[in-house]
């Protein structure tokens, strides 16, 4: 008989503050007994939901049930920045530009914007939280501004366009002085992360998806020509299952050792009232990536997208065994005190309400886990750190191999090698962690 059995189950650290400042969500509906569908769906963020509406329009008539281990949006759909990239974003590099067929990618990433933006218009998703409203690189050195415009000949080799900023263009778009250029690019969609994702899960369910939440899949047993998924509660019996853990699909089993458990810090204020706004200045909607990828990234949002607020992000620490301590938010917390004081000033000392840990899972040479895993099984996994538009990819993949369906997705990730094998521990953990402090170091300002 096939297992695979969690070895352990996902831990969280700090609320999802994108979902936080949406209010409460209708009642958990848990799996409970046992039932059988033809999809069972493991996992309810940007990939498996993703997947769940694909197969609804390959299969209209399959029954599919969907599970996760938290409520919707509770996990990484809940934390990450809310940029949905259009063009290539390396976090390897020194500069985003990729190493390997960018235009492809970009082709790619557009096709899952265009996916995601079809559900909002389907499903009747809020429109401020799917704004087409680009991104801007910000430069806060010479040596960043470098970096901008390095990236910039990679975009116009690729024929695609981009705006340099100046100092005071960027002063009138944050409110900020901190930043002497930013390179902005048109076609991200700025999310509303959990918005979307409640969004998509509620368009699902109305289409008769079976949703259950806070119902962890513990195993996946095979039962003859089916798999039976087993939670605390509950389980369900399906001739297809889609694992979209991310990299949780180690705990299953699969690509032990080769996939990096990276956790990203951040942090979300208050909303700011009217003397702070005032203050603060700048437009009331824009998103800040660094133009060295190991730099902090800003937000701004408003009142659609729940509340003027900014948000900061960075401290990325890797942590193999996935556990997050609060000493550890606490610790990113001050980094990131201190970086918002440093780009605002006029608002330094503003106590935070939101402080959170968010996981990305990385492979060393930048793939992903979309595959056939077992006859019947299939994983839609390892976003590397790009899990808007990465996920909405990976779940629509993996529910066209699901279907027997062949596709340009599910042609270029089944032509990607496996994750390269990572260095022995502790190696791996105490190398990994020194070059990420050294090159937060260099990036400081950033």
């Amino acid at each position: 008989m096939t297992r695979y059995v969690a070895s352990r189950m996902p831990t969280l650290q700090g609320p999802a503050a994108w979902n936080e400042i949406l209010g409460p969500q209708p009642a958990a509906q848990e799996l409970t007994g046992t039932r059988v569908a033809d999809f069972v769906i493991v996992g309810a963020g940007f990939a498996g939901l993703s997947a769940a509406r694909r197969i609804t329009q390959i299969q209209p008539d399959a029954t599919i049930v969907i599970l996760d281990a938290a409520r919707i949006a509770a996990g990484s759909a809940g934390r990450n920045s809310g940029f949905m990239i259009d063009l290539p974003h390396d976090l390897a590099s020194d500069d985003y530009a990729g190493a390997g067929d960018d235009k492809t990618l970009i082709g790619l990433n557009r096709q899952a914007i265009a996916f995601a933006g079809a559900a909002v218009a389907e499903y009747g998703i809020d429109p401020n939280y799917f704004d087409p409203a680009g991104k801007v690189n910000g430069a806060a050195s010479a040596v960043a501004q470098a970096h901008n415009e390095s990236y910039a000949k990679h975009l116009s080799s690729l024929s695609e366009t981009s705006e340099s900023l100046d100092q005071k263009q960027m002063r009138a778009l944050t409110g900020s002085s901190h930043y002497i250029s930013g390179l902005y690019t048109p076609g991200t969609v700025m999310l509303q992360p959990a918005g979307y994702v409640r969004g998509l899960a509620a368009g699902l369910a109305k289409q008769g998806v079976a949703i259950h939440e806070n119902s962890a899949a513990t195993s996946v047993i095979r039962e003859g020509s089916a798999w039976r998924v087993t939670t605390p509660k509950g389980s369900i019996s399906a001739g297809q299952v889609i694992l979209t853990v991310n990299g949780h699909l180690e705990s299953f089993g699969f690509e032990k050792g080769r996939l990096m458990q990276l956790f990203l810090y951040a942090v979300m204020t208050p909303e700011l009232d009217a003397a702070a706004l005032a203050q603060l200045g700048g437009a009331p909607r824009w998103g800040i990536t660094p133009s060295d990828p190991m730099g902090t990234t800003v937000r701004r949002i408003n009142s659609g997208q729940g509340g003027n607020r900014i948000i900061t992000r960075t401290c990325a620490m890797l942590k193999p065994d996935t556990k997050v301590t609060q000493a550890d938010v606490i610790r990113a917390s001050k980094v990131m005190q201190r970086k918002f004081d440093q780009r605002f000033p006029q608002l330094a000392g503003l106590r935070m309400e939101h402080a959170w840990a968010g996981n990305l899972c990385l492979s060393l040479n930048g793939v992903s886990v979309m595959r056939k895993l077992d006859d019947g099984l299939f994983s839609g996994c390892v976003q590397n750190g790009l899990g808007t538009a990465r996920g909405t990819l990976t779940g629509i993949g993996a529910a066209e191999l699901a279907s027997g369906v062949t596709s340009p997705i599910t042609a270029h990730f089944t032509a990607e090698a496996r994750p390269k094998r990572l260095p022995p521990q502790p190696f791996q953990k105490i190398g990994a962690n020194a070059v990420l402090r050294y090159r937060e170091w260099r990036a400081r300002d950033e």
